[in-house]
């Protein structure tokens, strides 16, 4: 374990911190038995596996592993501002368990350099004899600066526009995927959509936030050095004309305007109100929001960016609005989130560890039973995605969307995704935020931005504009 590196992992911590915000196999060997394997790696030897995941899917995961093979699972779930330095104290205090350690793409890095996740290149677990058989910017996030893998993911997490089906048929004489992705291909045409939509009587979308799933197109740090290219200026101008001309809805993401817009009708509310400048309208509490917003003006909103998994957000919310719903692409290839599980390096139960990713990943009945069950996540095993790639979901009209979503995953470039991602991504919706509400012009703003940047990552080097 590479203990210098551990102390990487403690940033990471603090950045979550700040974002509470997501049969047979391929290969047809052991991963596709759903077997336990035995031998010199399972010293244990108990029927048991300790798993300590992020997501609550890892519990379904869990359970359906226990009814295949018998394996007691104990799956536990932890706050992602707390989870980092939960597995750096475990690790580095040499507990053993948990045997099953997960991540997510913006802390990978720093838990693969630390040397908390096990080498699963080298035998008996010959990680690259799969690698053909997921999809392969996943492949990639799962394998660490030297190319050795250490996890894999059960999900593909590219970004899409699910759009309003009615509402584009009724002011753009079309609802052809192909034909509203058009209207999303560049930050300009995304603007003159918005004015369309409003002088239409609708909204482009809940917030300005939107397109932040598509704006990471460039890497942030590019040779030890903060690159802050054309197109990151380019976003934030898309989001302080958004917002300065009355183009969204005013609701925070992930707040009770935000999912009831997925429904219908939500009211218009103000930039103050967003903002918190104006703080009589609780956005966070139905009842309270319903009573401080009666009576005021109603929108209905025509579209959402979100990545793959928000089929299973939109699942959830849309209401009497299922049916009218499509997905197309957005202005550039994107992705957000997804688990990637691998074995702790100290763990005394990897054999049987080491049969529970491949079964989570690399196992084509579950693949087909997560599918079903999750009534529509994308998975990463491509002779699951191309099995399912004529599934028609009823949300979506009955959109292809199992076929889209792999497409959408071919363009997406994991070389540009760095460990200084959140953290600086986070300092530039600061200063995006500033210069909309105009707490501070854009140069002051940015001047900000370089100074938290420079003071946070002394290692990196900073070329003001």
């Amino acid at each position: 374990m590479n203990w210098k590196k551990v102390v990487s992992v403690l940033m990471v911590g603090a950045m979550l911190a700040g974002c509470a915000a997501c049969g047979s196999s391929g290969s047809g060997e052991s991963a596709g038995n759903g077997s336990t394997e035995t031998g010199s790696k399972d010293s244990k030897g108990d029927n048991k596996l300790v798993v300590w995941t992020l997501s609550n899917d890892l519990i379904d995961f869990g359970e359906r592993y226990k009814e295949q093979t018998g394996v007691d699972v104990e799956t536990v779930v932890i706050e992602p501002a707390n989870y980092p330095t939960k597995v750096q104290t475990a690790l580095i205090a040499g507990e053993t368990e948990p045997d099953i350690i997960v991540g997510e793409p913006k802390m990978l890095e720093d838990f693969y350099d630390a040397g908390f996740f096990e080498d699963l290149n080298q035998a008996p677990y010959n990680a690259q004899d799969y690698a053909d058989q997921i999809v392969d910017y996943v492949w990639q996030v799962g394998q660490d600066s030297e190319g050795i893998q250490r996890a894999i993911s059960y999900q593909i997490t590219p970004a899409g526009i699910y759009y309003r089906r009615d509402i584009a048929k009724e002011v753009f004489g079309t609802d052809d995927p192909d034909e509203v992705g058009k209207l999303f291909k560049d930050y300009g045409t995304i603007l003159q959509t918005a004015q369309t939509l409003k002088d239409a009587g609708y909204r482009i979308f809940s917030s300005d936030a939107e397109m932040n799933v598509f704006s990471g197109d460039s890497a942030w740090v590019v040779d030890d050095t903060l690159n802050v290219d054309q197109s990151r200026y380019d976003y934030m101008d898309l989001c302080v004309s958004l917002y300065q001309n009355d183009l969204t809805a005013y609701a925070n993401q992930w707040s009770t305007p935000w999912y009831q817009a997925m429904a219908g009708e939500v009211p218009i509310l103000t930039a103050d109100i967003q903002s918190y400048a104006d703080d009589s309208v609780n956005v966070w509490d139905a009842d309270e929001f319903a009573k401080a917003t009666e009576g005021l003006d109603t929108t209905e909103v025509f579209a959402f960016g979100l990545p793959s998994w928000g089929v299973l957000t939109m699942r959830d919310n849309v209401g009497d609005t299922s049916g009218l719903w499509g997905v197309c692409a957005g202005p550039s290839y994107g992705f957000d989130g997804g688990t990637y599980i691998g074995i702790s390096s100290l763990s005394e139960r990897k054999d049987t560890a080491w049969d529970f990713v491949k079964f989570c990943t690399l196992n084509e009945d579950t693949a087909d039973w997560w599918i079903d069950y999750s009534q529509g996540d994308t998975v990463s095993l491509k002779s699951a995605l191309e099995k399912h790639a004529d599934d028609e979901n009823p949300i979506y009209g009955g959109e292809k969307l199992y076929s889209f979503w792999q497409e959408q995953a071919k363009g997406i470039d994991y070389s540009k995704v760095t460990r200084y991602d959140q953290a600086i991504g986070d300092a530039w919706g600061e200063a995006i935020s500033a210069v909309k509400t105009g707490e501070k012009t854009k140069d002051e703003a940015v001047s900000d931005f370089y100074d938290k940047i420079e003071a946070t990552y002394p290692e990196i080097n900073i070329n003001r504009d």
